[in-house]
C-alpha cells in the first residue's frame, strides 16, 4: 500500500521547465507577503503608526499565491490524494484509472473557468477600501490559476497516458455527464437523496481512484450545483474565494515556511540533541525523548511531517541499539505526532479558528494542555512497553554535555514557547506571530546554525508556495462542498436529530469522536475541518458545549483517524520516513492509538482540561 504524499514530505520535487518562471513568481509573492506583514508589524508595534492598506496588499498576494502554489503542486504532482484502493486495482486497469483521474481533475477545472471569469467581471465592479483599486485584480488569480492548472493537468495526462486511455476516459467523463444532465429533472425531486449521490457516493468514488482531494470536493459540489439545483456556478467559485481567502489563513504559508527553516538551519535536532542528554539515560528514556521532541518541534514547525522527518533520523538509530523493534518506533512516531498536533502553532487549530470563528489565542492555550494530557497517556504506555529494553552501557550525560547542548539548542527552544505566549497573551495574531518567528528563525539560523545556501532557501519558497496552494485550495472546495451541505436544509435537520439523542451532550461527543475519526482516516484533518464545522459546531454550541472544549476533541479524534491504518493517510507518511513496511507496524499502532483513545475520552469527558486556564 502506498501513499502519494504532499509537498511537506520529506524530499522536495522538481517541477516541469515549462513552471520555472511560474515557481519563480510564487517565490517573490511568498516573500512579497512575508515582507508585508513585517512591514506592518515593526509599523504597528514600534513606530505605533498602523499602515490601512497592508492588509488588502497582502490579501492581493495571497490569493495569487494560493492559486498559483496550486498550479505548482499539480506539475509536481503534491496534491494529497488516497492510493490506498487504487494500488489494489490490477496492473492491466491502473493506468485507466490514473488516466481517468487526471481527466476529472481537468474536467473540473474546465467547468469552472468560465463561473471563475463571470466571477471576476462581477467583483471589477468593486473598488478596494484602502487601496481604492478593483477587486478585479485579486479575483483574476482564479482564472489564471485555474487555466494554468488545466493547462498543466492536460498536458500531463497526454504526457503519461496511452492514446486509448485518454480517449476512454473523455467518452466515459462525457457519457456521465451527458446522462446526468438528461437526469436532471429526476435528480431535482430527489431532495435529500442527491447529498448521499453527489457529496457522498461521488466524492468517495474519486477518493478511491485517487482523484486529490481538492477535486473530489470540487467535483461532488459541482455535480451537485449543476445537476440538483438551480443555483448559477459563480456561486461555488465565491465560496471557494471566501474559504481561501481569510487573513487569518495568511498565517498558513508563514508556518509551512517556519517548518523548512528549522529542518535546514538543524534547529529541531539541536532539540532533540538536547532531551537526549537529558532523558537518555533512563528506562523509556529514548521513547520519552521522541514524545518530548516532537512535542517542542511541533511548537516551531506546525507541520507533523515536518516533526516526523526531523526526530525520527536523529533517535532511531540509538533506539534500535537499544532493543526498539522498529514497527514500535513507527507506532510511537505516528502517535506522538498526532499527540503533539495540538501543540502551537497547529495548522489545524488556525484553520479550525478561522472556519469556525474559534478565537485562536483560547485554541493555542488550550492545544498546549491537551497535548500535554496525550504525552501523559503515551509516556505512561511507553514505560510500560520498555520492560525488555537493553539499557547496557548507556550513561547519564556528563552535566557538560547537556549545557553544551542546551547552549545550542536555547534560541530554538524559545520559539515555541515566544509563538504560544505572543498569540495565548493576546499580544499578536497569529499571522503576526508567524512572521516574527520566520524572521527570529532565519537570522538565528544565520548566526547560530550554519545559515541556508540561496538554492536551499529559493527551493523552500517554491515547496512552502505549492503545499500552501494545496491546502488552500482544498480549504476553497471544502468550503464551497459544505456550503452546498448547509444549503440544503441539512444540517438543521441533522441539529435536530443529534440534539435530541439520549445521554445529551456526552452522547453527541461520543458520536462526533467516531465521525471525525471516521473522516481524519479518509480525508486527512484540514478538508475534513472545513466540510463539517460549520455543521457540528452550531450543534454543540446548541448543547451548551464550549467552542474550545469541542475543538480540542474534534481535533484529537481526526489526528487519531489521520494515524489509524488500513487508511489512515498519516500512518504511512510516518512508515515512509521511518523506512518500516507499514504491512510490519500496523500490528503495532493498535496499542499506542488505544492509550490516545483513552486520553480522548478524559478530554471529552472532563471539559476543565480545556478551558480551565483560558
Amino acid at each position: 500500500m502506498a501513499i502519494d504524499t504532499p509537498a511537506e514530505v520529506i524530499d522536495a520535487r522538481s517541477g516541469s521547465r515549462f513552471m520555472r518562471p511560474v515557481e519563480a513568481v510564487a517565490a517573490a509573492l511568498l516573500l512579497v507577503v512575508v515582507g508585508l506583514l513585517l512591514t506592518g508589524v515593526f509599523s504597528r508595534y514600534v513606530l505605533a503608526l498602523p499602515i490601512v492598506w497592508i492588509d488588502e496588499a497582502a490579501s492581493i498576494s495571497f490569493l495569487w499565491l494560493a492559486m498559483l502554489g496550486s498550479a505548482i503542486a499539480i506539475d509536481r504532482n503534491e496534491h494529497l490524494r488516497l492510493t490506498l484502493f487504487i494500488g489494489m486495482v490490477p496492473e492491466r486497469g491502473r493506468a485507466f484509472v490514473s488516466t481517468l483521474a487526471l481527466m476529472v481533475v481537468a474536467t473540473v477545472i474546465l467547468a469552472l473557468i468560465w463561473p471563475a471569469y463571470v466571477y471576476v467581471r462581477e467583483e471589477s465592479f468593486l473598488t478596494s477600501a484602502a487601496l481604492n483599486i478593483s477587486v478585479g485584480y485579486r479575483a483574476s488569480a482564479i482564472v489564471a490559476g485555474l487555466a494554468l492548472m488545466f493547462i498543466i493537468a492536460v498536458a500531463h495526462a497526454v504526457r503519461e497516458s496511452t492514446v486509448a486511455h485518454l480517449v476512454g476516459a473523455i467518452v466515459l467523463i462525457a457519457i456521465l455527464a451527458g446522462g446526468a444532465w438528461l437526469l436532471k429533472p429526476v435528480f431535482m425531486t430527489l431532495g435529500y437523496t442527491n447529498i448521499l449521490i453527489f457529496l457522498v457516493f461521488l466524492v468517495a468514488l474519486c477518493l478511491a481512484m485517487g482523484v486529490p482531494i481538492a477535486f473530489c470536493f470540487g467535483l461532488g459540489t459541482l455535480a451537485f450545483i449543476l445537476f440538483s439545483t438551480r443555483v448559477p456556478l459563480i456561486v461555488m467559485v465565491g465560496r471557494m474565494d471566501e474559504g481561501m481567502s481569510s487573513l487569518i489563513l495568511l498565517s498558513v504559508p508563514i508556518f509551512v515556511l517556519l517548518g523548512c527553516v528549522l529542518d535546514a538551519t538543524g534547529m529541531g535536532r539541536a532539540i532533540v540533541n538536547f532531551m537526549a542528554s537529558m532523558l537518555g539515560h533512563v528506562k523509556a528514556g529514548m521513547s520519552y525523548v521522541l514524545l518530548g521532541s516532537l512535542f517542542l518541534v511541533s511548537g516551531i514547525s506546525g507541520s507533523k511531517v515536518s516533526d516526523m522527518a526531523t526526530v525520527a533520523p536523529a533517535l532511531f538509530p540509538e533506539m534500535k541499539r537499544r532493543g526498539h523493534k522498529p514497527k514500535e518506533m513507527i507506532a510511537l512516531l505516528a502517535t506522538g505526532a498526532a499527540m503533539a498536533d495540538t501543540v502551537p502553532p497547529s495548522i489545524v487549530l488556525i484553520v479550525l479558528g478561522s472556519v469556525a470563528g474559534v478565537s485562536i489565542a483560547a485554541l493555542f492555550t488550550s492545544g498546549f494542555i491537551i497535548a500535554m494530557v496525550l504525552l501523559l497517556v503515551l509516556a505512561v504506555l511507553a514505560r510500560w512497553k520498555a520492560s525488555g529494553e537493553n539499557m547496557e552501557g548507556v550513561k547519564r550525560a556528563p552535566l557538560r554535555v547537556v549545557w553544551s547542548t542546551l547552549l545550542i539548542a536555547g534560541p530554538a527552544l524559545v520559539l515555541p514557547f515566544l509563538i504560544r505566549g505572543m498569540v495565548g497573551g493576546g499580544v499578536a495574531t497569529a499571522t503576526e506571530v508567524s512572521t516574527i518567528a520566520v524572521l527570529y528563525a532565519i537570522i538565528i539560523g544565520i548566526v547560530l546554525y550554519g545559515g541556508i545556501r540561496p538554492a536551499k532557501f529559493y527551493s523552500m519558497l517554491v515547496e512552502t508556495a505549492a503545499l500552501s496552494g494545496a491546502i488552500l485550495l482544498i480549504l476553497g472546495t471544502a468550503s464551497a462542498m459544505a456550503w452546498a451541505l448547509t444549503q440544503t436544509g441539512f444540517a438543521n435537520q441533522l441539529a435536530v436529530y443529534m440534539t435530541d439523542l439520549p445521554g445529551g451532550w456526552f452522547t453527541f461527543m461520543l458520536v462526533s469522536i467516531v465521525v471525525f475519526m471516521v473522516l481524519g482516516c479518509v480525508l486527512e484533518g484540514l478538508p475534513a475541518i472545513v466540510l463539517m464545522a460549520p455543521i457540528m459546531f452550531p450543534i454543540a454550541a446548541r448543547l451548551g458545549i464550549h467552542d474550545v472544549h469541542y475543538s480540542m476533541v474534534v481535533v484529537t479524534a481526526m489526528n487519531i483517524g489521520l494515524m489509524a491504518p488500513p487508511i489512515g493517510i498519516g500512518f504511512y507518511i510516518a512508515c515512509k520516513i521511518g523506512n518500516v513496511s507499514p504491512d510490519e507496524a500496523m500490528g503495532a499502532i493498535w496499542p499506542y492509538l488505544g492509550a490516545l483513545l483513552v486520553g480522548l475520552l478524559l478530554i471529552a469527558a472532563i471539559p476543565a482540561l480545556s478551558i480551565a486556564y483560558l
